[in-house]
Parts: structure tokens; C-alpha cells; sequence
């Protein structure tokens, strides 16, 4: 399959060949590629349309490719040394997506209930990096009533930074009327976790049956939260455009214990530019309620992590020339701290895997 293929029809440019685009035609296509919901790998094929677009080739002989015209058919067109095809990278990348949902990116609605309502109806069961820009995304863990989930809400009040509460639903809820009035947390994340004695048993996609009487749900701010003011500031997820999760990693910053709780921060990491570094300490201190600043810039030793390429939970991603690390405070904190614990039930998000609130990012609930 052509990435033309992929994308809506298109009239040609007089005088050259079908498969050639102009750099009008190009200004059309990255109008309406790049932040409009479609699927991860076309938003990365289209940053490389776009790439492309600023080499000019040789005059072109009749019916040929002139110059600042790109043939998106040859797969080969923006492949680097060594790199397989572009159709075969689409291929790897979109496949996976699209076979565990029914819809593809291009389908998801920004709203964030229709979303949910999406999410309820399993038409959507991806990470949820780069979805409903402009909305407070959260973390969750759930607990019985009682000593644990006591522990747990002391844990999050000492570990603000990796753990900022955002709600506490009434025991027996799975409703957050604060943050979301119509939404149900049994069904409305894209997967969960389920945990027995500290091991991850399961992995669904409707917690219903799993879902305690006595129930206490907890809501954790997410950096997703801010990644539309990211994007609008220039500064590219590397993640979103190779269609992946975030990659995420256990630290040996340790966590302030709290009664049966205890264990190390899980930091999320992205590649910065490294003169964008300061603009994106700038933007994400402005959300405490969703990990705040960077804890380390750089140097991934200082806090115990010896190789990037191997994520404890999501998945790697490339470094460009250019860029440095940046690793945030992370949500999955307390699933790592629910596993050295040995706690012995509780319910969370899947690392990657958000639940979308009503609320917009920038406001401190």
C-alpha cells in the first residue's frame, strides 16, 4: 500500500506526473495531516512528505519529477541509509494500532464523552498520548476500603509530584462527578491492569467484572494532559509520530513510604530538542496537577537508568541528533509501588492507556 493510498484522493497538478505533489499541494496535505486526529503513522509519513518537500531534485525530462516535486509512490523517496521502506515502516506501525481497535485514529472524536463513549464501546483501545488535546487526562488506581487504600491516599499527599490526586470517588463509586459527571470508570478506560499480591494477572478491557463493592477509586494527573500546548509550541512527541506509547522507566529516586507503601518514582521520558528544553520547563511547570517540571534533563544515570532502548513499561523511541532526554515524574508510579508492596488487589489504567476527562488541562482542579 502507496502512502497516496493512504490518504484522501487528490486532484493532480497540471503538467506533471499523477503521483508528484507541488508545494501548494503539499501546504494543502500538511493543513490537513499533522493534528487532526489521524492515525500516528500518517502523521509521521507526513512529517517526511514535509521533509522532502524542502529538497530539490534534478529538472525533470517529460512527464518526469521537476524540481521541489516529490514521487510519494517510491517507497524508497525519504528512506535513509539502512532504513527499510516507507510503505513497509507504515505497514509495522499502523497494523498493530488498527488490529486491537475497530476504528482508526482519523475516527476519534476530540470531544472528550464522545470519546469515552468510543473507549465504553471498546472502538478504541490504544494509548492515549495526543488524544482530546486540551483535556486533563488521569491515571487510576483502585483499592478496597481500608488499611490499603488509606496507605494509598497518605502516599499520594507525600508524593505529590509523581502522584498529584486529582479525585476521590465516594467508596462503591466508579463515578467522578468532579472531573467527568456522565463517565463510568469501569468501562471507560482503554484497558486496565488487574493485580493479585503485587503481580499483574491480567490485562482487559472492561473492569466490570473485577470491580471491588467497596470500592475506593483513585484519580492521578497525567503529563499527556499537557502535550497540546507542547505541540502547539513546536516542540514534536516523538512518540505520537512513530505511533508508539511513551516510553517509561523505573528510577532509584525513591518515594516517600506511606504506612504499607513504599518504592521508587517511575519517570516517562522525552526527546527534547536541546534548545527547546527551556521552553518545555517553562510550559510544563505550569501544571502541577499533572507532574509538573522535568525531575532530570540529560545524564539518565543520575537516576538509575543505564539504557534508553529498553523501557520497563511502553515503548522506545528514537533520539536525534540534537536532542537530549527529559524525564518527567510519572503516573505508573503506584502500579510499580503496588508491586513491591504485594498488595494484595488492585485495579489501574494500563501504562499509556488514560481515562479523558472533561476538564481542560490548564485547570487545577
Amino acid at each position: 500500500m502507496s502512502v497516496r493510498e493512504l490518504l484522501k484522493e487528490r486532484n493532480t497538478q497540471s503538467g506533471s506526473p499523477w503521483n508528484t505533489f507541488t508545494d501548494d499541494e503539499l501546504n494543502a496535505l500538511r493543513a490537513q495531516l499533522p493534528g487532526h486526529n489521524l492515525p500516528h503513522p500518517l502523521a509521521a509519513a507526513a512529517a517526511k512528505v514535509e521533509a522532502a518537500s524542502h529538497h530539490s531534485g534534478p529538472s525533470a525530462g517529460a512527464g518526469g519529477i521537476g524540481a521541489g516535486q516529490v514521487n510519494i509512490l517510491d517507497a524508497n523517496w525519504a528512506k535513509k541509509p539502512g532504513e527499510t521502506s516507507v510503505e513497509q515502516q507504515i505497514r509495522e506501525k499502523a497494523e498493530p494500532q488498527l488490529a486491537s481497535s475497530s476504528s482508526t485514529a482519523a475516527d476519534v472524536p476530540t470531544d472528550p464523552r464522545k470519546f469515552r463513549e468510543m473507549v465504553a464501546k471498546g472502538e478504541f483501545v490504544s494509548p492515549t498520548n495526543a488524544v482530546c488535546p486540551g483535556h486533563l487526562q488521569c491515571n487510576l488506581v483502585v483499592l478496597p476500603q481500608g488499611k490499603e487504600s488509606f496507605d494509598f491516599l497518605l502516599f499520594c499527599q507525600r508524593n505529590k509530584k509523581a502522584c498529584p490526586l486529582i479525585e476521590v470517588c465516594d467508596v462503591g463509586s466508579s463515578h467522578p462527578h468532579h472531573v467527568a459527571q456522565d463517565a463510568d470508570l469501569k468501562t471507560d478506560v482503554p484497558k486496565y491492569c488487574i493485580y493479585r499480591n503485587g503481580e499483574l494477572v491480567e490485562e482487559v478491557t472492561d473492569a466490570t467484572p473485577y470491580w471491588p463493592e467497596n470500592s475506593v477509586a483513585f484519580l492521578i494527573g497525567c503529563s499527556f494532559s499537557y502535550d497540546g500546548e507542547l505541540m502547539n509550541a513546536g516542540i514534536p512527541l516523538r512518540s505520537a509520530e512513530q505511533g508508539k506509547n511513551v516510553p517509561m522507566y523505573r528510577s532509584k529516586i525513591k518515594c516517600r513510604s506511606a504506612g504499607s507503601l513504599k518504592g521508587h518514582m517511575v519517570v516517562s521520558m522525552k526527546p527534547i530538542n536541546a534548545c527547546q528544553v527551556a521552553k518545555e520547563v517553562l510550559i510544563t511547570n505550569k501544571y502541577p496537577h499533572a507532574h509538573s517540571e522535568p525531575v532530570c534533563v540529560g545524564c539518565p544515570e543520575a537516576i538509575g537508568i543505564y539504557d534508553l532502548s529498553k523501557p520497563d513499561w511502553g515503548d522506545a523511541v528514537e533520539m536525534q541528533p540534537g536532542e537530549v532526554p527529559v524525564f518527567h515524574a510519572c503516573g505508573v508510579t503506584p502500579q510499580s509501588v503496588l508491586m513491591d508492596s504485594k498488595v494484595p488487589f488492585a485495579i489501574t489504567h494500563s501504562a499509556g492507556y488514560m481515562f479523558v476527562t472533561d476538564l481542560p488541562s490548564d485547570e487545577v482542579p
